[in-house]
């Protein structure tokens, strides 16, 4: 297990992975927002497919997803919490995504558990999900909630 010390110097280069990220969604800058994504990474995303892998596919995602807004993304993130061990970390917060899209206007939170493996001192993700809650009664997703 990792010292403290250790720990904390792996916490701030994943949390400086992350605010890049954020930054870079925000500048609707594709090849920024995939710097630190592992080639083989794995994603569970809100939209179709069930989940899909590589760097390619998060790629077509990410340039789909951007090309639907007509103007800024509004990105924040709450409740970051992020766990470190040697060469594996997870972080999970609560994501808001807003913005005047193609189809309307966005104004979603999500959950999201991301995890990192450190190769040769380097910081990747390896994997993403992100979900919303559903309402089982009426089997559809909860769009509305708030933090």
């Amino acid at each position: 297990m990792s010292t403290n010390h250790h720990m904390s110097r792996d916490e701030t280069q994943i949390r400086a992975l992350i605010e890049a990220r954020v930054r870079a969604v925000q500048a609707k800058d594709v090849d920024a927002a995939l710097a630190d994504v592992a080639a083989n990474v794995v994603l569970f995303d809100v939209v179709t497919p069930l989940h899909s892998r590589g760097v390619r596919a998060e790629q077509a995602r990410l340039e789909e997803w951007i090309a639907s807004f007509e103007g800024p993304i509004g990105y924040e993130m709450r409740d970051l919490v992020i766990v470190t061990d040697d060469t594996v970390a997870f972080s999970h917060a609560l994501h808001h995504y807003s913005g005047k899209t193609r189809a309307g206007v966005l104004d979603m939170w999500v959950r999201a558990t991301t995890g990192y493996r450190k190769t040769d001192g380097v910081w990747r993700i390896t994997h993403e999900h992100q979900s919303t809650p559903f309402d089982p009664a009426s089997g559809k997703t909860s769009l509305d909630l708030e933090p």
